[in-house]
């Protein structure tokens, strides 16, 4: 009994410690609308005006640079403005989508 009741703890604990454990690509794919102006809809890019291709990147690597766009360690005032409305489960979302483009 004192396992079972230790094990549900620990499930509990890591379920509220990471509540956003599968990202919704449905949902990034919605938010991308407005990527898609500059990055194409399905993620190209255009390396011409210096938009660069986002088809096959990671979920991990694209949340990260969406970070450092929000946070100023990258920067481009075109996509600080981009992100600055994203919250990070936007921004998982977001990756997830975006790793599903090949």
């Amino acid at each position: 009994m004192k396992r079972w009741l230790m094990s549900t703890v620990v499930c509990s604990a890591l379920i509220a410690a990471f509540p956003s454990i599968a990202a919704d690509p449905v949902a990034g794919k919605a938010k991308y609308a407005v990527c898609a102006g500059c990055h194409g809809p399905a993620g190209m890019g255009n390396a011409a005006l210096g938009y660069p291709q986002l088809a096959g990147r990671d979920a991990a690597f694209v949340m990260a640079q969406l970070q450092a766009f929000k946070s100023g360690k990258r920067e481009s005032a075109t996509m600080k403005a981009m992100v600055a409305g994203l919250s990070g489960t936007d921004m998982e979302n977001l990756g997830a989508y975006i790793a599903s483009l090949r």
